[in-house]
C-alpha cells in the first residue's frame, strides 16, 4: 500500500469512527429525552398516616370548618409507618414523534414496564432517607431498533419544613445506565447530583398548587456527547376529586446545557394526569405528556405528544 493509500484508508477509517460516534450519542440523547418525558418517578410516596410536614400526631387535619364548631380535637387511627415500598407498573403510550425529530415524524405505540424498589427510612418526623433501585423498558410496536432498558440507584435525602410553608428540600444522587434490549450491552451512563425545592399551597383538604425548582448535575457521562445539565422551574395542581379519583398537572420550563458541542436547548413540557384507586394497592391511571423542545441548533427542534394509560400496583412495609 502507497502513503497516499495508506492516508486514504486511515482518513476514511477515521471518519467512519466519528461518525459512529456521533450517531452512538445522538442515540443516546434521544434516549435519555425519551426517559425525561416518559420515566416513572421515584420520588417516594409516605404512609397514609404519615403528613409530608411530619404531622402524625394523631388528629385529624384541619377544616376551614373548625371554627364554627369550636376547637376540635377528633382523634384518628395513627399507622405504623411502612418505609419499604414495591411498586409495579405497566405504562403504555401513543407517541406522535418516535424519533423526536423536527420534520418527517412516525408515531407508534410505546409499551414501557418498570420495577421500583424504594426504602424510605425516617430519621426524624421531617427528616427521611430516600434509597431507590429502578429498572424500566421502552419497547416500540413498529420501530423496535429504539427499544432500550434503563436501570437507575438512587441515594438521597428530603426534608421537610412545616415553620417554612411545608417547604421540601430534596438532594439525591442518581446513577442511570441505558443499554440495548438485545444483549444488554451498554450504550449510556451518567452519574448526576439531583437538588431540589418545592413549595405546596394547599386549598381545604382536596386541592393543592405546587411550585418548585429542580437542578440536575451531572459530573460524568460516558459517552460525553449527550452530558448535560438541567435546570428547571415547574407549577403543578393537583384535586382529589373523591376519596379514590385524582385529577394532577404539571407545567415545566426546562434549559439544557450540554457539555459537548456548544448546544443549549430549551424545553416547555405539559403534563396530564387522572388516577382511580381501586385498592390501597392497585391504581389504574390516563397519563399524557407534550412537549416542544428549542435548541440553538435547529436540528434538535421536535415537538412531541404522548398519550396512554397505566395500571400499577404497590405494596408497603
Amino acid at each position: 500500500m502507497t502513503g497516499f493509500s495508506r492516508f486514504v484508508f486511515v482518513g476514511a477509517g477515521f471518519a467512519l469512527l466519528l461518525a459512529a460516534r456521533s450517531a452512538f450519542a445522538q442515540g443516546a440523547d434521544q434516549s435519555q429525552n425519551r426517559l425525561d418525558l416518559l420515566r416513572t418517578p421515584v420520588n417516594p410516596t409516605y404512609s397514609q398516616g404519615v403528613a409530608p410536614s411530619g404531622e402524625d400526631q394523631g388528629y385529624a387535619a384541619s377544616s376551614p370548618n373548625d371554627e364554627d364548631l369550636g376547637q376540635q380535637a377528633i382523634l384518628k387511627r395513627r399507622e405504623q409507618y411502612k418505609p419499604f415500598t414495591i411498586l409495579v407498573g405497566a405504562p403504555f403510550y401513543y407517541t406522535s414523534n418516535v424519533a423526536l425529530t423536527r420534520s418527517g415524524e412516525q408515531d407508534d405505540v410505546i409499551f414501557a414496564p418498570v420495577l421500583n424498589v424504594i426504602y424510605q427510612p425516617r430519621f426524624t418526623k421531617t427528616f427521611y432517607g430516600e434509597f431507590a433501585l429502578q429498572h424500566q423498558v421502552f419497547l416500540y410496536d413498529r420501530f423496535d431498533e429504539f427499544n432500550f432498558n434503563s436501570f437507575d440507584a438512587i441515594a438521597g435525602l428530603v426534608y421537610y419544613l412545616p415553620q417554612a410553608h411545608n417547604l421540601t428540600l430534596r438532594a439525591r444522587y442518581d446513577y442511570n445506565r441505558l443499554t440495548d434490549t438485545n444483549h444488554y450491552d451498554e450504550f449510556f451512563v451518567d452519574h448526576s447530583i439531583f437538588l431540589s425545592a418545592e413549595l405546596p399551597f394547599r386549598f381545604g383538604r382536596a386541592q393543592q398548587l405546587s411550585v418548585g425548582l429542580d437542578t440536575n448535575l451531572t459530573f460524568y457521562a460516558h459517552p460525553d456527547g449527550p452530558q448535560r445539565n438541567d435546570f428547571e422551574a415547574y407549577v403543578g395542581y393537583s384535586v382529589n376529586l373523591s376519596r379514590s379519583f385524582s385529577i394532577d398537572t404539571v407545567g415545566r420550563l426546562a434549559v439544557r446545557d450540554y457539555y459537548v458541542g456548544d448546544r443549549t436547548d430549551v424545553s416547555e413540557i405539559l403534563a396530564l394526569s387522572a388516577s382511580y384507586r381501586f385498592r390501597d394497592w392497585l391504581t389504574a391511571s390516563f397519563i399524557s405528556t407534550f412537549a416542544w423542545n428549542q435548541s440553538n441548533q435547529d436540528v434538535f427542534d421536535y415537538s412531541v405528544a404522548n398519550v396512554g394509560g397505566a395500571l400499577s400496583l404497590s405494596v408497603k412495609f
